[in-house]
Parts: structure tokens; C-alpha cells; sequence
């Protein structure tokens, strides 16, 4: 399915990245497949309005491909760095564009905290990729493109999953390596693993109203990991209140819009 999307967007002119899903996939072993449901492609911000008009005409039927215009919130690296450190990989028969393995950790750490750290079996992601079977990884490289704040995030997701995963992180220099998780964030996974409900984009879930209620009730609940991110917020901070409350009224506009185009799209 990768290899197909890139020949199709190729053809067009386009050359994307390949992040998550099928991207993630290939750290994970043989016998332990990941399973991905959709592509997502980062284009450039130039290319971003033909490459979106593309995934949605008839020549992508069933690729199910999900674009993003450059890697927005998930990275804060240049799109041009992370395009020319980028490696080829094949799939399908196809050589696929994916970041270099120290870029990729950052992006999937920070999805995984986007999307509120409610998946636990996402979590695997950060260990394979971590414990990266193909080469060493550059640990100054995974950290120093981004913000102070920003590598705590990175830190403490990969602190989760040396908890919860028994990820080895002896090879991370001890500047990087997280002796204190924050115990909000512990507490706060625990309990949100127990409830088994994996945050979904609400507009996603318009056709099963029960789905759509819990979805909505983790909505309401005004998840802190998620909303901290958001935010741009510190994983450290004593009160997460502020990042709650701005990350709802902010998100309502796009949330509300999507779910009032599923609901009238032919």
C-alpha cells in the first residue's frame, strides 16, 4: 500500500515522507508485526494542497492516506533538514522516503503524547525504535534538534517505556536519561490504561454512537498529556489546569468543523 502511494504522488510531482504506521513497522520484529490502518504523508507546505487533492481523487481509492503539511506539531526540526537526513526503505517493491531513525523517534514520541498516551500498545513503538535493530542510535541527534521542553517530552516517554516496557536505556547518555518521571504522568497512564479507551478523532466515530459518547467523555475529561502538548506546555509543571482549560476552547473551532463536515458529507 506505501509502495502504491508513492508511486502515485511520484508520478504527480510529489515526494512525501512516510511517518508512523507502516514507517514504525519497520523497526518492529518478524514476528511481532505492527498493524497500521493508514499512510501518513508529510509533504512540504508548497506541496501540501495538490498532495491533499491527490489522496482524495478517485486514483487513491483505498489507499486510505491521511497528508500532513509538513510535520506541523510533531516536529519542530526545519521540514528541509528532516527532508534531507531522510533514508529510503523498500516496501512493497517500492524505495519509500521515511525520517532517519533519531527524527522518527521525536515524531513518534510526540504523536504518542498527542494522541494523550492512552495506547499502550503504542508505547511499543518508542521501545523498538529505540532499541533500534539496524544501527546504533545517535542519542545527540535525537535530542539536541529541539527545545529543552521538548527533549523532557522525549525523555519521559522513553522513561515510560523503560517502565512499563523494560526498554534497556543503559546506551542513553545520563543528560538524557529520565531518573524522575513525573509522578502525575505515572499515575495518570496507569489509570487511563485500566479504562481501555484509546483516544480517537472524535469525527471518526460519527457512525457509532456509543463509541462517539466515550470519545466525547474523554473529551470532557480534558486529558492533561495531550493538552500539555498542545499547549507546548512542561510535563513538570505543578498544576495542569491552564493547559487543560486552553487546550479545549483552542481545539472546539477544528473539532467542531470536522465533526459538522462528517455529519453532511455525501
Amino acid at each position: 500500500m506505501a509502495g502504491r502511494a508513492f508511486e502515485l504522488f511520484r508520478e504527480a510531482g510529489i515526494e512525501p515522507i512516510l511517518i508512523k504506521g507502516p514507517a514504525a513497522g519497520i523497526y518492529y520484529p518478524k514476528d511481532d508485526p505492527r498493524n497500521s490502518i493508514d499512510l501518513d504523508l508529510a509533504v512540504s507546505d508548497a506541496e501540501f494542497d495538490r498532495a491533499l487533492a491527490l489522496s482524495r481523487s478517485s486514483a487513491a481509492a483505498g489507499l486510505a492516506i491521511d497528508v500532513h503539511k509538513a510535520l506541523r506539531h510533531l516536529d519542530t526540526k526545519p521540514w528541509n533538514d528532516v527532508f534531507e537526513d531522510s533514508q529510503m526503505v523498500p516496501m512493497g517493491g517500492v524505495d519509500v522516503r521515511i525520517p532517519k531513525h533519531e527524527d522518527h523517534l521525536r515524531i513518534l514520541a510526540v504523536h504518542w503524547l498527542n494522541d494523550g498516551a492512552s495506547d499502550r500498545d503504542r508505547l511499543w513503538d518508542i521501545f523498538y525504535i529505540a532499541q533500534n535493530r539496524f544501527a546504533p542510535l545517535d542519542w545527540d541527534s535525537v535530542f539536541s534538534p529541539v527545545t529543552p521542553n521538548r527533549q523532557r517530552w522525549i525523555a519521559c516517554t522513553i522513561g515510560l517505556a523503560h517502565r512499563y516496557l523494560q526498554l534497556d536505556i543503559s546506551s542513553i547518555p545520563s543528560k538524557y536519561r529520565v531518573a524522575d518521571l513525573p509522578r502525575w504522568l505515572t499515575a495518570f497512564v496507569e489509570k487511563e490504561w485500566e479504562r481501555k479507551v484509546i483516544t480517537r478523532p472524535l469525527h471518526t466515530n460519527l457512525k457509532d454512537p456509543s463509541e462517539f459518547i466515550e470519545q466525547l467523555k474523554a473529551r470532557l475529561r480534558m486529558n492533561p498529556v495531550w493538552a500539555t502538548v498542545h499547549m507546548e506546555g512542561s510535563l513538570d509543571a505543578p498544576i495542569r489546569a491552564h493547559y487543560r482549560i486552553g487546550s479545549a476552547v483552542s481545539r472546539i473551532p477544528a473539532s467542531a468543523l470536522r465533526i459538522f463536515r462528517g455529519l453532511f458529507k455525501k
